[in-house]
């Protein structure tokens, strides 16, 4: 057996081990050493380089297809491995990418994993990203993906002067935030800026169809919300919360008045002043926009201001047809037709969108209070 060729330099200039390839086709490579038994992975290291002042491996290439280095392990472990107490893996280019991982697992290999007891994975750009993630996958896949098993932060991303966080996306989000934390919100965003100016998020939309975000659940804004243009709600009226005598709940389209402590009571008197108007939510019709929405300890309920909304009325009192105006009747919290001006005044509650002939029912009125 031949003794091993070892290559050594003393010189900080000069390569230990040099190999060169003039092929055309890039198909032979300057130095090829198989390890073991001569084929690949049968034990050993193919090579083994050191250096205690520069590179431990260089590679060059003026190919633009070919990569200055270029590992491959047809098994699990890494094509290229690097360790050091400074920079593992280091890759600089002036063109294209300084460090390229490419992956064709299809569970879930990663083209580039970087792990540490600080950032796994550092990016840095002066002109373009940081770090930029792009997939084409038709079974939802993520540009970039942050996760956090531990209770910290998913992905952060922060800016002096530009986006933080950028996502694009032909088919899906843009940007996919989800948390599991009962008081955290999956998306955080803040605006340091101290005069004040510029936005926490910013969304646009081009042209008039569809939205530049979309909620899907609760709402809260803490400080003035301003609309240049308009607010549009899909729901029926104008409601404000009051506090409801008793405990137990009122049905919606209950008629309600005033009682002699400022709390809301169902209606039980023929052309009561008092009536204050109808519980909100009955049929198909929900407040579009609740006033004075707020935690209390006592029973509150959205009452109907304006707009419309579905009233129980009986029409016993008389039949009702389509613009009759309606007040209270000695049936509890129905309303009923009004057949005299002068007791209607100051006690109607509204004006009936449908009519009822007889008994007792639930139709859409107006709300006009007089």
């Amino acid at each position: 057996m031949s003794e091993p060729l070892i290559g050594q330099s003393d010189d900080p200039n000069q390569a230990g081990v040099q190999g060169v390839s003039h092929s055309s086709n890039g198909g032979v490579v300057g130095i090829n050493d198989w390890s073991g038994d001569g084929s690949p992975g049968s034990g050993g290291n193919g090579g083994w380089f050191e250096s205690s002042q520069g590179e431990g491996v260089r590679g060059w290439s003026k190919n633009p297809n070919h990569g200055g280095v270029v590992g491959t392990n047809t098994g699990m472990g890494a094509g290229v491995f690097g360790q050091s107490d400074g920079t593992g893996v280091w890759g600089v280019s002036k063109t294209w990418m300084g460090v390229y991982g490419n992956s064709e697992s299809t569970t879930g290999g990663a083209g580039v994993m970087g792990e540490a007891i600080g950032p796994g994975v550092i990016g840095k750009s002066q002109t373009w990203m940081g770090v930029y993630g792009e997939t084409v996958s038709t079974t939802g896949g993520a540009g970039v993906w942050g996760e956090h098993k531990a209770g910290g932060t998913g992905a952060v991303g922060k800016s002096d002067t530009g986006v933080g966080v950028w996502g694009t996306s032909e088919t899906n989000e843009g940007v996919h935030a989800e948390t599991k934390s009962p008081v955290t919100a999956a998306i955080a965003a803040y605006n340091l800026n101290p005069d004040g100016t510029g936005a926490a998020i910013y969304a646009k939309k081009d042209g008039d169809a569809g939205v530049a975000g979309f909620f899907e659940g609760s709402v809260w804004v803490s400080k003035t919300l301003t609309v240049s243009v308009d607010i549009v709600l899909a729901n029926a009226d104008c409601a404000e919360d009051f506090d409801i005598a008793g405990l137990a709940k009122v049905e919606p389209g209950t008629v309600m008045v005033i009682d002699s402590e400022g709390a809301l009571r169902e209606s039980d008197r023929a052309y009561d002043k008092r009536v204050a108007g109808v519980i909100s939510g009955a049929g198909n019709f929900k407040p579009g926009i609740v006033l004075d929405k707020q935690k209390s300890s006592n029973n509150r309920m959205p009452i109907a201001l304006l707009g419309k909304v579905y009233c129980k009325v009986d029409a016993s009192y008389g039949a009702i047809e389509v613009g009759d105006l309606l007040t209270t009747s000695l049936t509890p919290g129905h309303a009923m037709k009004t057949d005299d001006p002068l007791k209607a005044f100051g006690a109607v509650i509204g004006k009936a969108l449908r009519s009822l002939e007889e008994g007792q029912g639930l139709i859409p009125i107006l709300i006009a209070l007089q």
